[in-house]
Formats: C-alpha cells, sequence, structure tokens
C-alpha cells in the first residue's frame, strides 16, 4: 500500500493545510483528504505542487508499506471476485 506522509510533512514544516493551499493553488479539500489519507488517488501535478511547496521529493512524499493483516481481510471482502 502507498503512505501519504503529508501530514508528517506539513508538520515538520509547521504549515496548515490553508497554507498549503495558498502556496500550491490547490484545493483545500483535496488537501485535507491526502492529510487524513482518505484518498485513492493522486495527480502527478498535484505531487509536483506539493513536492515544490514542502521543498521535498517524491519519495519524501510517499512510500511504499506493507499491508497489515487488518487491511488484507478488507481488501478480500470488498473485491466482488473473492
Amino acid at each position: 500500500m502507498i503512505k501519504v506522509n503529508l501530514s508528517r510533512m506539513m508538520g515538520e514544516r509547521k504549515m496548515n493545510i490553508a497554507e498549503v493551499s495558498r502556496k500550491t493553488g490547490l484545493h483545500r479539500n483535496g488537501i485535507a483528504r491526502l492529510y487524513y489519507e482518505q484518498t485513492d488517488g493522486i495527480k502527478f501535478d498535484t505531487l509536483e505542487k506539493l513536492c515544490k511547496a514542502l521543498n521535498c521529493g517524491l519519495t519524501d512524499l510517499l512510500e511504499i508499506v506493507e499491508d497489515t493483516e487488518e487491511e488484507q481481510s478488507k481488501e478480500s471482502s470488498e473485491d466482488p471476485i473473492n
């Protein structure tokens, strides 16, 4: 699974959602969904704007982590093929 580290990156820089919105031109709701990891996709343009505003690289913002057993169980129960 891909983990979005936006909340950690913003915390390290003492930035809030409104400030990131102003710096990037992105809508506050979209930033909040990423901040709380409540999204299942992100545009390249959005990633670029966030990286520039936070002065970081993609690997700082995103990382691949192993799924927990609970998440794997939830995904398999949602999969209509299984």
